[in-house]
């Protein structure tokens, strides 16, 4: 057996954990959520979610980790052994994540590069088709784009050159320079942005009430569906770091925190982010409607348009946003590498360097594929089915597994025994029976757009992945791991 290592200080944990659930999602998504979903109405099913969902899952997630102290595909083989099938495809579904989520930080690398000569002129629309996420004409799949080749191999370097080392000098050392230099950014493009002229505009916009929303069912999903992805949740991140964590740690309290900290940083990046486009509203004449958007048309195309006419303020702000979101993205990429390395690691009994190295070789190769001049469309057709169909489902039958077959009240002791914040009946109940059948709700009206709006291409795709998953989670499962 591979020899446990632990985090060396309870900081390195918590801020590995934030830079988990800090990512791409709380500044390019989170904003827009909001302000489609109600505005300031939205909060309260948001924090609603935070505490039905968020903090219940990743308090049994922390407990689980602490208690077994092995990886995942080992301890849902402990628990029973027909479980590991099930072990190895959340695995590889977030495996995949790991693959086009590395491409989308190339995409910002890319702009990145760009940001010091504001090389994407005066059409930002055209420059990301053509150099960065290509389109949707199947055509272009034959020919790479080479800016965002060159970046994802770049990215892929970085993300093994961390992930390789041992846990405290790669990941912790990461996580104690990246985390709190994010911070530091975003503060600096948030306190900006809030001075700029017309940045009223956008707070009021942003945060404009409309109570009959909350009668709409899908307002609730869409604050549900932030927390579960925003907090990583369930993705077996939390599980695999808290394995690391040494006795006497505070589970509990280390969730609040964690939660706090993702909650407090998409809220305050929204404020910026908004201030910005009501700035370009106030001096364009735009109307708002017209540059909300979200993901990369909010990130690559409108950003890019407000820098240009922003002058020299322009100039320093864009590099910083693209490092900010740089930064974010390192961080979560690693965090989601994690649980298939260490799963890997502990099956086979490898060394860590070997099985990041041999996960990064096969990763880039795949990660490859994405670089075609389909880049952003192929990204949005796997991401859009592994989080709707796979995660989500696995998650579901997580929670399940985690505490119908397994006796969760084992663990109630171990979470509360240093923990200022205490669990008991009422986590019980909401992890037991409130959270799967929350999850499997939002699984069935997830897939049921998913496959309502897919077209050959994407159902074929589809088809693909989920074969791919299937088998290699039986061919994980039945080979033996070698004898020690």
């Amino acid at each position: 057996m591979v020899e446990k290592t632990q985090w060396d200080s309870p900081v390195a944990f918590i801020l590995a954990m934030i830079g988990a659930a800090v990512g791409l999602g709380n500044i390019w998504r989170f904003s827009y959520v909001v302000y489609s979903n109600g505005g300031g109405s939205f909060f309260i099913p948001y924090l609603i979610a935070i505490a039905i969902m968020g903090i219940p899952f990743l308090i049994l997630e922390y407990g689980m980790g602490f208690s077994f102290k092995d990886s995942f595909s080992n301890t849902l083989k402990r628990i029973n052994p027909k479980l590991e099938y099930i072990s190895w495809m959340l695995l590889l579904f977030v495996f995949i994540v790991v693959i086009y989520y590395i491409v989308i930080l190339s995409w910002d690398l890319v702009y990145l590069g760009s940001s010091f000569t504001f090389k994407w002129g005066t059409d930002a629309a055209l420059y990301f088709v053509d150099n960065v996420g290509g389109s949707s004409n199947l055509s272009n799949a034959s020919f790479l784009l080479i800016p965002t080749t060159i970046c994802t191999l770049i990215m892929w370097i970085i993300v093994w050159f961390v992930s390789h080392r041992d846990l405290n000098d790669g990941i912790g050392k990461l996580s104690k320079i990246l985390i709190p230099t994010l911070f530091v950014l975003m503060a600096i493009i948030v306190i900006y942005a809030l001075t700029l002229p017309g940045a009223n505009i956008g707070i009021e916009t942003l945060m404009q009430p409309d109570w009959m929303k909350l009668l709409d069912i899908n307002i609730w999903l869409a604050a549900f569906s932030q927390i579960l992805f925003s907090l990583s949740m369930g993705q077996a991140i939390a599980f695999t770091y808290a394995s690391y964590l040494p006795e006497k740690s505070k589970l509990n309290d280390n969730v609040l925190l964690v939660v706090f900290a993702n909650s407090a940083f998409e809220v305050f990046t929204a404020f910026g982010i908004f201030s910005i486009l009501g700035y370009m509203s106030f001096t364009s004449g735009t109307p708002m409607v017209q540059l909300v958007s979200e993901g990369t048309g909010l990130i690559f195309i409108v950003f890019p348009m407000i820098f240009n006419i922003m002058g020299v303020a322009g100039r320093i702000l864009a590099p910083v946003l693209f490092v900010a979101i740089l930064f974010a993205g390192i961080s979560s990429a690693v965090a989601i590498f994690e649980p298939m390395v260490s799963s890997i690691e502990n099956k086979f009994d490898l060394t860590r360097r070997k099985t990041v190295t041999v996960l990064s070789v096969i990763g880039c190769a795949l990660s490859l594929i994405f670089t075609t001049g389909i880049s952003s469309y192929l990204v949005g057709v796997v991401d859009g089915f592994v989080n709707e169909f796979g995660i989500l489902l696995l998650i579901a039958i997580q929670c399940i597994i985690l505490t119908w077959i397994y006796d969760v009240d084992s663990l109630i002791p171990i979470l509360n025994e240093n923990s200022r914040f205490k669990v008991g009946k009422t986590w019980k109940f909401v992890i037991k029976y409130v959270l799967p059948l929350v999850l499997i709700v939002m699984w069935l009206i997830g897939i049921g757009n998913l496959f309502a709006n897919a077209n050959s291409f994407e159902l074929a795709v589809d088809i693909i992945i989920m074969a791919a998953v299937l088998v290699l989670s039986v061919v994980f499962t039945r080979i033996k791991p070698k004898e020690n």
